[in-house]
């Protein structure tokens, strides 16, 4: 079943890359003002559309817009 908060909390994730550029889960996480849960929920909506992508560095994954 569809929940609508994670499609909100998908375009509050994508504010946060829009204006902050590329970031790690948790700061992304923190930026948002989501738990865990959502912001994991979220980031696979935006990668399900093809709107993020994610890159290593240095042993972390960041997230960035596509």
């Amino acid at each position: 079943m569809w929940n609508p908060i994670i499609g909100e909390n998908a375009g509050k994730v994508w504010q946060v890359l829009k204006e902050k550029g590329p970031l790690v889960a948790s700061a992304i996480k923190k930026a948002a003002g989501l738990d865990d849960k959502n912001v994991y929920m979220a980031l696979g909506w935006l990668a399900k559309e093809g709107k993020i992508k994610f890159e290593t560095k240095q042993g972390l994954i960041f997230v960035s817009l596509a």
